[in-house]
């Protein structure tokens, strides 16, 4: 008895810290230099948001290497990051394709060009030049000599001199970005690192009255005349820059360019309105299905199927609570996962009273039947849940692979699911039978236990 004692205070204690973890409003952990909050992550189903299917834009004869392609993934990753929007799903899709998942994202558009664009940066020599000629090609396309994207110079039509622009150095110099307000306009301010700024000041220090324009993908997007040396390696990037466009701006220079374009195979929205829909009738669902196998349980099996039933509310406790803690994004399968788990959770008491019926009918006390029909189930449950944990495990790297994040989220929640349930079959139901049964007279009370 001693020994239960000590596991029911150990189960009290998660189940405190489940409770605490589970509040609405849960104040989170912040000591000791942890600062952790607690909220449930709803995926793109669920609240709404931009789905993406990027392909690279490469030859169809042209491979791309693996590790170009987790770079980019990266980059987008950071991008997404960068915009604000929590629990982005980012991942590859085949050889060539990426899907990009951004709950709560409103301005599709805003979005997909912030990630998808290339974000090469390019302080490009304007010093032949006057600024009447720079002023015409702003948010033009022209040919730099730093990875030219054509060698053919278009015919001019507008007086300005025709010829390759001198790159005099890209934006891989960036060490700081961010976005400035300057008597009321946006502008983008940056930092170079040593190598830059020295790059910076000797060009500056050399072409005062010059024009050193700021091109993005071969795009003008500003050209500011050079009045006097920069020395500093800081700079302002101006423009006609909305708040939203300087920040686009600031967060593909802050994560650097990719290495390959990308362009959008795919992309759909997602309406809020529908993930809540979703939202409610999968929570009904889940408290119909959690009702439903509680009340059969104590209608079948009494008095241990109403022991069976608060370990299953602490099985629904502690996975809700590792659902917030870890965090696992819940999406619409991914709560099919969770109620389907409820199921694998009662299965193992089920086996467990079958074979104490067994030991019972024997004519077994009551103490040693709990003890036999659990040793005796062990197997069956270990095999069963174990089979599971394998196929979750092969599902999760499905979906990994092949960019099915519906099936990832399905396999993360049961596996949770299946584990926990163990973890209550074996400590929390075999606890609770014996500190409430061990001082039951079983021949007095038979129907108590549906035998």
């Amino acid at each position: 008895m001693k020994t239960n004692y000590r596991i029911l205070a150990l189960i009290l204690v998660i189940l405190a810290l489940s409770v605490y973890i589970n509040l609405p409003n849960s104040p989170g952990v912040h000591i000791l230099g942890i600062n952790r909050d607690f909220q449930t992550h709803l995926g793109l189903d669920l609240i709404g948001g931009v789905q993406a299917l990027l392909k690279a834009d490469v030859p169809a004869d042209q491979e791309i290497p693996s590790d170009t392609m987790s770079n980019i993934i990266q980059i987008i990753e950071n991008r997404v990051n960068g915009l604000g929007v929590s629990e982005a799903i980012v991942q590859q899709a085949g050889n060539e394709r990426i899907l990009v998942e951004m709950p709560g994202m409103t301005d599709p558009e805003q979005a997909l060009a912030t990630i998808g664009e290339t974000g090469e940066l390019e302080f490009v020599d304007f010093s032949n030049l006057t600024y009447d000629q720079a002023v015409v090609l702003l948010d033009q396309e022209i040919v730099t000599d730093h990875n030219p994207i054509s060698t053919t110079v278009q015919t001019d039509t507008t007086g300005i001199p025709q010829s390759v622009f001198h790159t005099v150095m890209t934006g891989t110099a960036l060490k700081n970005v961010g976005v400035r307000l300057d008597a009321n306009r946006y502008t983008v301010g940056f930092e170079l690192d040593n190598q830059g700024a020295q790059i910076f000041k000797d060009f500056t220090s050399s072409h005062i009255g010059s024009i050193l324009a700021i091109v993005l993908d071969k795009h003008v997007i500003s050209v500011p005349s050079i009045d006097n040396a920069i020395t500093t390696g800081k700079g302002v990037i101006s423009g006609n820059f909305t708040a939203e466009k300087a920040n686009q701006l600031a967060v593909q220079l802050r994560y650097g360019s990719l290495p390959i374009p990308l362009t959008v195979a795919s992309s759909q929205t997602v309406g809020p309105t529908l993930g809540q829909d979703s939202l409610r009738q999968s929570l009904g669902a889940g408290v119909i299905g959690l009702s439903a196998v509680m009340l059969f349980m104590i209608i079948y099996y009494r008095l241990n199927g109403l022991l069976a039933d608060l370990a299953l509310l602490c099985y629904a406790l502690i996975v809700f609570a590792l659902f917030r803690l870890i965090p696992v994004t819940l999406t619409l399968p991914g709560i099919a996962g969770f109620v389907l788990s409820i199921g694998v959770a009662v299965d193992a008491n089920i086996l467990i009273f079958e074979r104490m019926k067994e030991e019972l009918r024997g004519g077994r006390p009551l103490h040693t039947a709990i003890d036999l029909g659990w040793s005796r189930a062990w197997p069956s449950i270990r095999d069963s849940n174990f089979s599971t944990l394998i196929t979750c495990a092969i599902l999760f790297w499905f979906g990994s692979t092949f960019g099915a994040s519906i099936v990832k989220g399905f396999s993360v929640t049961l596996a949770l699911g299946v584990v926990v349930s163990m973890f209550t079959a074996i400590v929390v139901t075999r606890t609770f039978l014996h500190l409430v049964l061990d001082n039951v007279n079983f021949t007095a009370h038979r129907r108590w236990f549906g035998v």
